[in-house]
């Protein structure tokens, strides 16, 4: 078999480069803009030759608020997401219940719908409730696309470990949670912080739970900060991006910590 030389691999490197610096190149348009003062996003330069701090000032100034707002979403999303599926993915991944087929079926499905869907569904609960317009109504709003999600990410990655280690901890007298929470958790971590991850992300971004279960000015997360910006007459695009900028690097920074984490959790799964 012949060795790849680096002649032979230039190419594809070449390739790759260009893809990438494609796929990036909206990124870089972002934050160029953010530090430019043009009236639109398409009159900026190619590279900021006077920079201005002016978009980023007046975002902080207006979206400061709604920045801490999603963070808490974002984070409650993430306690209530793990708290209910990191069981539920136990219980899927070793108990042989009646039905256990159909409720793995019935998460598929409700990775299926809509958001919008359900959205609407869920105005009409929160409005009798008195859950519009506050953060723990967003949190279970959000809550409902991530655990589906996590339950199916988490029992994937369960169903490989070792009945073994369950069954020494129960003869040595725990119980069924004992076990889970002392050996199961722990062994699981990587797939946990996987679907912690994604549960975030689910929050972060939301726009659709948001836009429709906020009707006042009381409680708005960073994607309705941004839309108000679009909603008019855009006059200056500087603090537009400077929001979007500021709104991507907690996604960024939990990425770049979870990476390995994200690579072990979501193919753990995949082979015994």
């Amino acid at each position: 078999m012949k060795k790849s030389t680096p002649a032979r691999q230039l190419p594809y490197t070449v390739l790759g480069v260009l893809l990438l610096a494609f796929m990036l190149f909206p990124v870089y348009w972002m934050v160029n803009t953010s530090f430019q003062g043009g009236g639109t996003a398409a009159s900026s330069s190619f590279f900021p030759t006077n920079p201005t701090f002016d978009g980023y000032e007046r975002a902080l100034s207006q979206q400061t608020d709604n920045l801490l707002t999603s963070i808490v979403v974002a984070a409650g999303t993430v306690l209530v997401s793990l708290a209910i599926a990191t069981p539920a993915a136990y219980a899927l991944a070793r108990f042989r219940l009646r039905g256990i087929a159909i409720f793995a079926f019935g998460l598929l499905i409700a990775q299926m719908i809509p958001g919008i869907v359900i959205a609407n569904s869920l105005y009409t609960l929160f409005n009798d409730v008195g859950l519009l317009n506050s953060i723990p109504g967003l949190v279970l709003a959000d809550a409902t696309h991530a655990i589906p999600f996590a339950i199916l990410i988490m029992s994937a990655f369960m169903r490989s470990i070792p009945p073994s280690l369950a069954e020494a901890a129960r003869v040595d007298g725990a119980g069924h949670f004992r076990a889970f929470w002392s050996i199961i958790v722990p062994v699981s971590r990587n797939s946990i912080i996987t679907a912690g991850l994604f549960s975030f992300l689910f929050a972060w971004s939301d726009f659709i739970f948001a836009l429709t279960l906020t009707t006042d000015e009381t409680v708005k997360p960073i994607t309705l900060g941004i839309y108000d910006y679009l909603e008019g007459n855009v006059q200056s695009w500087g603090p537009v991006m400077a929001t979007a900028v500021m709104s991507s690097i907690p996604a960024i920074v939990l990425l770049v910590f979870a990476q390995r984490f994200i690579a072990a959790g979501a193919l753990g799964g995949a082979v015994k």
